[in-house]
């Protein structure tokens, strides 16, 4: 198995047994799961595959297994079914284990801090960068990442399952960082997924680019507002 298919195992077989936990029992969820994970993952893979193609981030040959869909590995589709999965699955488990957490204040605190650093990043990046840059050198996972994060939040902050969904974000962080950190490097020689300087900010939190805890955000958001709906919660 390629190292990127390690990654994608390890980081799902315990949520999938976990499932099974009576007071969770998330496999009841997954007829409201799987169709939410197939909308989002859909238009994730157009933007995955878009930004592949013009180089804005690449995959390292010598850790995939060489099935690819269009430009992608087999193991970055299997990333939009894995990821999202073990996230609802964190969101569920917050809220059976935890019913009684006070989620208001970490909703206000988490609107303002995505909000005002996506809306920041929108203006600079993509309005005041944009006359002392080229269009080779602009910071396209910058805007776009950014942009959507912004525009999510206007829609959302006020829903009542969004301060839940603010926790579990938060703690999501935890895999995050350990998942993220190997596909980008920390442990390997090369990254398994790399990114364009010309293309990113350069902040970086260890090897992580700063634009994937919008990305993150931009993924999670929308497929935990659609669960949502479909289990007839949206608000």
């Amino acid at each position: 198995m390629s190292a990127y298919g390690w990654v994608i195992l390890c980081s799902f077989i315990g949520p999938f047994f976990l499932s099974f936990d009576k007071k969770v029992a998330f496999f009841r969820s997954w007829r409201y799961l799987f169709p939410s994970i197939l909308i989002v993952g859909i238009g994730f893979l157009i933007w995955d595959e878009f930004f592949t193609r013009i180089g804005v981030w690449g995959f390292t040959p010598k850790y995939l297994a060489g099935i690819y869909l269009g430009h992608l590995p087999i193991e970055e589709v299997l990333f939009f079914l894995v990821v999202p999965y073990n996230c609802i699955f964190i969101y569920l488990v917050l809220k059976a284990y935890f019913p009684d957490i006070k989620t208001r204040l970490i909703q206000s605190i988490f609107k303002w801090t995505i909000g005002l650093s996506s809306l920041l990043l929108v203006l600079f990046y993509g309005g005041i960068q944009l006359f002392f840059s080229t269009l080779d050198h602009y910071n396209y996972y910058t805007i776009s990442a950014a942009f959507f994060s912004l525009v999510w939040t206007l829609l959302a902050h006020k829903k009542e399952w969004y301060g839940d969904f603010a926790l579990s974000y938060i703690v999501c962080l935890i895999p995050f960082f350990i998942v993220n950190g190997i596909l980008t490097g920390s442990i390997t020689d090369d990254p398994i997924v790399w990114y364009s300087e010309r293309h990113i900010i350069g902040w970086r939190i260890g090897t992580i680019p700063f634009e994937d805890l919008f990305y993150n955000y931009d993924l999670l958001l929308p497929l935990a507002w659609i669960f949502n709906i479909f289990r007839g919660k949206e608000l």
